[in-house]
């Protein structure tokens, strides 16, 4: 057994005064000379004949102890996440009796959480302080800062966070708390946090809880690493950190590094969020040439004193010293003009799921058949050539990879395809994975009510192979083009459909599935909604009965959608996307047709197809009138992105939106009343400023969630529309019950046939108001009303999925290249 003599591991090179604070967990402290005393104590305890120590970490205080004792005594420390008892079991029977330790051996870590393959990675004593030195120097530490364990302590980066701080003589606050719950930032703010770090998916959180740096008053800097963050959020952030006084480091780092190799100056990511940045204190960075690769880019390859020493795949390597003079990282990267460097793509086949580096190649090996693997979408697919293997395939696969099940498909293909020199085409099957990921639903149970199964409706009808069970529709960036169909499957497969079901996971769903009527199934009042109100337009428009309202009911509709699909969005920006995105959806198709049948009937001036006829016309009612409805919800949705974009109206979304919503309510309303009055004559109740107040109305219905609330929309309904038609009872009553509609906290239940006819009405009511106009004026005029209505429908489904057809077409043109 190795021995160790005295002098080789002394006490850790902490630099907090005797009395200062190094870790906080609840009322609990320790003070520096507190866990000197502790870890020394450990360290006795463990007594000096070397060992490999498996140690189950978590983010408490004992767990800090005894990996700082251990450390001390000289021991190898094996750390592994604290509920998995499968891999410390594992880890323990493979290196628990290893006999000839290397004297500089210290941390035995997985490679980012590495899985499908065996290997760890040795770090020494002086990689350890040599990562937290740099990470300390950068980050300007001081005993003065005060971090909360955002990150588990097994993971690299969150050990990092610890053992820079000790380092620096700062103190840890300890929790095992997410960023997502409240809990966390009271504990934060009571322990005057200074800094938090993050993943990438931490950053998504702070976004749903509208995260300004308010609720952090001593917050100094925020760090993110373990991946690569996308750059638009890296801007949101710094510029947030610029408006409310703190930095935003982007860090680039492996494991085999200690934690880091890189980061991104704070000032420069505005500028330039998309690079790496520059290499860490004490760290250099290289390219190696790589076959193939464009000019001025090859394989990063890093340099300095946190180089691990080397691998251990079994227990005889942990006698081996350092191996490794510097680190090829597998990753492409080139160095810009301006010095920073920049990560381009990867040079092996790993890949990264959940925060899993996978092995694609060895966990190809593992499986029981010849398959091929690719990550798509944040899933792993299998392709095997048997059908009767793909079910033993994915178990296998699910195992072997520590992924859950589904977030593992398997495919059978009738042969792996090869690329002209004979090696399996990748690319190809990344781009079958992406497509056959649309029309997995097709393939399944139209009753499958499993969170996979509704997963994979939204993944299709959304275009969005990437969905994933804990995403919900509005998540998904879903809009009111796409929820007649999402809903319509979602009723099929639930039994029934949740009055918030836009807002609720696959899994949340799946948990809500009762079972089916033969006869019955749920409508969303919406849906019901959308379907009646055009067809009472085109009802009326051909003269075969006068209901009209149904234009203003669809405002109404347009809005309450745009509040559940649109505005809930994480992030200003993404939420501005969102509106504009919706408004591409409707106003492109429709501007293209009305371009077209004005340029060949001289019906429309161009500008009517721009959506600019009140801005270039009089008052009087022309045929480019007829369009007023597209033309008020463009304008309206123009104005709603832009002032989503600010930050205070951001801050104000998302803390109090039924206020919101109220407020903008009483503002179009109080427009309406300067512009035209109470009474609207003539063209004046098409006008944009005369109809912004019924979207305002929608959207305060879909933000209304108590009983209060929703008497509060009711009674803005009844008095906003109140005289706003005059000598038209009807058409006020339709306005006002079409918003009592929208309250409605259930779904509707319909004759299945019933349902399926107003769902598919109500998915082509966009082509059917732009097609009607052409349709019906020959038969109205022949005194065929009826022929004329049902004419106007069935062009307008016709023109639906034609315009369905094209879309599925040009997306999966994309998905080829």
């Amino acid at each position: 057994m190795t021995m160790v003599p005295d002098s080789v591991h002394q006490l850790l090179p902490v630099a907090g005064g005797a009395a200062d604070i190094a870790l906080v967990m609840g009322d609990r402290s320790l003070t520096y000379a507190g866990l000197a005393a502790a870890v020394h104590d450990e360290a006795e305890r463990l007594g000096p004949h070397r060992r490999v120590r498996v140690l189950e970490m978590r983010n408490d205080i004992d767990s800090v102890v005894a990996l700082l004792g251990s450390l001390t005594a000289g021991h190898p420390v094996v750390v592994v996440e604290a509920d998995a008892p499968a891999r410390s079991h594992e880890i323990g029977a493979a290196y628990a009796d290893a006999r000839d330790l290397h004297p500089d051996l210290a941390l035995l870590l997985s490679t980012s959480g590495s899985t499908g393959s065996p290997k760890l990675v040795r770090l020494s004593h002086a990689n350890v302080w040599a990562n937290a030195r740099s990470i300390a120097d950068y980050l300007g530490l001081t005993p003065a800062d005060r971090a909360v364990t955002s990150l588990p302590l097994h993971y690299c980066y969150g050990l990092s966070v610890l053992t820079s701080h000790l380092l620096a003589g700062a103190t840890v606050v300890l929790t095992d708390a997410s960023v997502a719950d409240d809990g966390f930032w009271a504990l934060a703010r009571a322990a005057g946090a200074t800094s938090l770090a993050g993943v990438p998916y931490t950053f998504e959180l702070l976004e749903s809880r509208g995260f300004t740096g308010e609720e952090l008053p001593t917050l100094r800097y925020l760090t993110q690493a373990g991946g690569r963050m996308d750059p638009d959020r890296v801007r949101r952030f710094a510029g947030l950190g610029r408006e409310q006084g703190f930095d935003l480091f982007v860090m680039y780092g492996q494991t085999e590094a200690t934690a880091r190799m890189a980061y991104l100056p704070p000032h420069l990511a505005l500028a330039r969020p998309e690079a790496i940045g520059i290499p860490v204190p004490g760290g250099d960075l290289r390219l190696a040439p790589v076959p193939g690769a464009p000019e001025g880019v090859g394989e990063l390859v890093y340099t300095g004193p946190n180089v691990m020493m080397g691998y251990a795949r079994t227990a005889a390597d942990l006698g081996l010293g350092a191996e490794t003079p510097e680190l090829h990282t597998g990753d492409l990267a080139r160095q810009a003009d301006d010095g920073l460097w920049e990560v381009c793509g990867r040079l092996d086949r790993h890949a990264k799921v959940l925060g899993l580096r996978l092995d694609l190649l060895r966990l190809e090996a593992q499986m029981p058949v010849p398959t091929a693997l690719v990550v798509e979408g944040g899933t792993v697919h299998g392709f095997v050539t048997e059908a009767r293997t793909t079910e033993r395939v994915r178990r296998e696969l699910t195992a072997a990879s520590g992924l859950p099940l589904h977030l593992v498909r398997v495919h059978q293909i009738p042969a792996v395809p090869t690329t002209p020199r004979g090696k399996t085409d990748y690319r190809l099957l990344e781009a079958h994975a992406a497509a056959s990921a649309r029309s997995t639903p097709g393939e399944r149970n139209g009753d499958d009510a499993s969170a996979e199964a509704l997963r994979d409706v939204f993944a299709v009808v959304l275009g969005r192979p990437d969905a994933d069970v804990g995403q919900s529709f509005a998540d998904l960036g879903g809009d009111s083009l796409s929820f007649v169909e999402v809903s319509t499957q979602l009723a099929h497969r639930l039994g029934h459909l949740p009055a918030d079901w836009a807002r609720l996971s696959p899994t949340q769903l799946a948990a809500t599935a009762r079972r089916r009527s033969r006869h019955l199934i749920a409508t969303e009042p919406a849906v019901l909604l959308r379907a009646v109100a055009i067809t009472a337009v085109v009802v009326s428009h051909t003269d075969l009965f006068l209901l009209l309202g149904g234009a203003h009911v669809l405002l109404a509709v347009a809005g309450f959608n745009l509040a559940r699909f649109s505005l809930h969005a994480v992030g200003r920006h993404e939420r501005a996307r969102r509106i504009l995105s919706c408004t591409a959806g409707f106003a492109v198709p429709a501007a293209v047709w009305i371009g077209v049948t004005g340029a060949v009937s001289g019906d429309y001036r161009p500008a009517t197809a721009l959506f600019l006829n009140q801005a270039t016309s009089g008052r009087a009612w022309s045929d480019d009138w007829q369009f007023w409805f597209l033309e008020a919800m463009v304008w309206t949705n123009l104005g709603l992105a832009a002032m989503v974009l600010v930050p205070a109206v951001d801050r104000s979304l998302r803390r109090r939106p039924f206020s919101v919503a109220l407020a903008v309510l009483a503002c179009a309303l109080a427009a309406r009343y300067v512009s035209v009055g109470i009474s609207a004559d003539g063209t004046e109740k098409y006008t944009v400023v005369g109809t912004i107040w019924c979207i305002a109305l929608g959207w305060a219905a879909a933000e209304a969630r108590t009983t209060p609330q929703r008497a509060l929309v009711a009674a803005a309904a009844l008095v906003g529309a109140w005289g706003y038609f005059p000598d038209q009872p009807a058409r006020y009553a339709v306005v006002v019950l079409g918003v009592m509609c929208l309250l409605a906290p259930w779904s509707i239940r319909l004759p299945r046939v019933l349902s399926r006819g107003l769902h598919l009405v109500a998915g082509a009511s966009l082509w059917i108001y732009l097609t009607h106009w052409q349709v019906y004026p020959g038969l109205e005029a022949a005194g065929r009303p009826v022929a004329a209505v049902v004419a106007s429908v069935g062009a307008g489904l016709v023109a639906h999925r034609t315009h369905r057809w094209f879309l599925d077409r040009l997306r999966a043109g994309r998905l080829a290249h």
